[in-house]
């Protein structure tokens, strides 16, 4: 695979590179080539015009592009308005195919339809590229039906722009197919000589809080948590609705988890009402959090996920990086993030408006984020230098950390540490502190609550519950002291920890004192009676160094249709029958 790339300037020097082109052809294995164009320059005429001599000069060659926020030629941002590249695949066994249709959201199934059909037909697809015109349009319908594509299938691409990022006129063009302002292109690549590897890269990092989103229309997103949007950006970051509200959030974008993956959406807007214009689909009741990134930690994921790609070992990478990094980066340093990978392999590629990768099955619509696709064709070289991103590394003592990674450190331990209070003290309002069960009123709340279910469901499970009194507990205390009358207690529990492990839908609490309950919300009387003697047995056989063995007396009972103290005051009275009868057994009342 050869690559050559172009920055036309006029057509004295594209015509002469097109010459050198040529030759090489000539002297060497030249099967397909292919053209990609990309274009800052929303004159159609001056594009038309350059495809035209693609068309003259090299009538076997393919083409296809798109115009662009930027172009990325060696790795950094050129100052060319447009840019063109020219890969020559070298094996007769590499394909490539153009597939262009009108694009929307009525049509995007069916523009799917075809290519599945196509790449059905045509196994040696391995790898899809698109670029397509998707401002103002869901994607997620697209993704869906892109999802079912053959697995084995990668795709990966990006939405065509404007150089004015606030004007929506975007174009896609290939040979023999003209312009498309509403429109899509799929260019399939494969071969069994064909290799590709494609990733993403973010480099934001998500902070711990999360949030659901209660409301959210297509790309508005207008409530997380049961509140407006705009509110998170307010009371967190002190972010406002003013003219600089994209800057802004800019540094601060929301993570929005899919499965293992977290796609970052950026607010574009804050309306009226509080609710953000975002940058893609929003989905309710999914979950998001917010995302910081300074250059330091950006630069950190490139060297480690780029070194996945440098490993592969390409001849080529493909580029598709959001015009919103630019945005963040500023031209003077957004090529710090890609340069690197031009010491890989030739470097291409553009600023789009949103990002595609299929990862597995899934195909994600990205924003905020960098797609690289690296290329080869053959084995793996098993000969000369493999490069090190690593390498390229700057050095990151405690002196050169940037202040909000210091400031984001100490939010996320502060977090921590608040997270682990609350689960303590969450812990303890419902739990017994001598035993660790459920105390009294937690207990009980979970027998309410699920009496309550079953008379509101209509449901016909069985409820039983186990109320348990160590016999002759005062004596424990009197003789030995309440230190062993606490040891008692906390082998009790343990006893009933042990005696119900596996039990489906049991729970424990301490009742008061020396009593206890075991609440059955899926068992009969049959079970709780076996399950109860299982306790007896197992309690009795426990020796302690001055108490020596204890006992217990139980009452058994099955709820009726009945209140939750109609039930208490029978198992209460099963207890007290078991007492009355020469405790240390179990006694079922029904």
């Amino acid at each position: 695979m050869k690559q050559f790339q172009i920055l036309y300037k006029d057509d004295e020097g594209f015509l002469e590179k097109l010459k050198e082109i040529k030759q090489w052809q000539t002297a060497n294995s030249a099967y397909v080539t292919l053209f990609r164009i990309y274009s800052e320059d929303m004159d159609l005429e001056h594009i038309r015009h350059i495809c035209d001599c693609l068309d003259d000069e090299m009538p076997d060659a393919l083409y296809l592009g798109c115009t662009t926020n930027a172009n990325i030629m060696d790795g950094a941002l050129s100052d060319a308005k447009i840019i063109l590249t020219c890969t020559i695949f070298e094996y007769e066994t590499t394909q490539a195919q153009i597939l262009q249709f009108p694009f929307s959201e009525e049509t995007a199934a069916e523009d799917v339809a075809e290519l599945r059909e196509y790449c059905d037909a045509n196994p040696w697809v391995q790898a899809v590229e698109m670029h397509a015109t998707i401002m103002d349009m869901s994607m997620m319908e697209f993704c869906n039906e892109m999802s079912l594509l053959r697995e084995d299938v990668q795709v990966f691409g990006g939405g065509a722009f404007n150089p004015d990022m606030d004007d929506e006129t975007a174009f896609v063009f290939s040979k023999g197919n003209g312009f498309l302002e509403h429109g899509i292109i799929f260019l399939m690549l494969g071969g069994k000589d064909f290799h590709t590897y494609s990733t993403f890269i973010s480099g934001w990092k998500p902070l711990k809080r999360k949030f659901t989103v209660t409301k959210a229309d297509r790309e508005i997103l207008y409530e997380l948590d049961g509140k407006p949007a705009l509110d998170v950006y307010r009371r967190f970051l002190n972010i406002n609705r003013n003219d600089r509200f994209f800057s802004n959030t800019l540094e601060f974008p929301l993570f929005l988890e899919h499965g293992d993956v977290n796609i970052l959406r950026c607010p574009l807007a804050a309306n009226d009402d509080d609710s953000l214009v975002m940058s893609s689909d929003m989905q309710e009741e999914a979950i998001v959090r917010l995302a910081y990134g300074d250059p330091e930690t950006i630069l950190a994921s490139i060297r480690e996920d780029g070194q996945k790609i440098a490993d592969f070992r390409p001849e080529v990478i493909q580029t598709f990086s959001c015009a919103a990094r630019k945005a963040f980066w500023g031209d003077e340093n957004i090529s710090d993030e890609t340069i690197l990978f031009n010491s890989v392999a030739p470097t291409t590629g553009f600023y789009t408006h949103g990002e595609f990768l299929r990862m597995g099955a899934d195909m994600l619509n990205f924003n905020v984020t960098l797609v690289i696709v690296a290329m080869r064709e053959g084995d793996m070289p098993e000969a000369g230098s493999k490069v090190d991103i690593a390498q390229a590394q700057i050095d990151n003592d405690n002196e050169k950390i940037p202040i909000i990674r210091r400031f984001v450190s100490f939010i996320e331990a502060s977090t921590t540490e608040l997270e682990e209070m609350n689960m303590r003290l969450a812990l303890s309002s419902v739990t017994d502190g001598l035993t660790r069960l459920y105390n009294r009123a937690e207990i009980e709340r979970k027998i309410r609550s699920v009496l309550d279910k079953r008379q509101n469901q209509k449901t016909d499970n069985n409820i039983s519950l186990i109320m348990l009194d160590i016999d002759n507990f005062k004596k424990v205390n009197d003789i030995y002291g309440h230190k062993e009358g606490d040891h008692v207690i906390q082998a009790l529990s343990d006893v009933l920890r042990n005696a119900t492990t596996g039990v489906h839908s049991c729970f424990l609490g301490r009742w008061g004192g020396e009593e206890f309950m075991v609440l059955l919300s899926d068992s009969n009387a049959d079970d709780a009676a076996v399950l109860a003697e299982k306790i007896r047995l197992e309690f009795a056989s426990v020796s302690y160094e001055t108490a020596g063995c204890q006992t217990v007396s139980i009452g058994v009972t099955q709820a009726k249709d009945e209140s939750a103290d109609a039930l208490y005051n029978r198992v209460d009275k099963a207890l007290y029958m078991a007492k009355a009868a020469g405790k240390n057994q179990v006694v079922r009342l029904d």
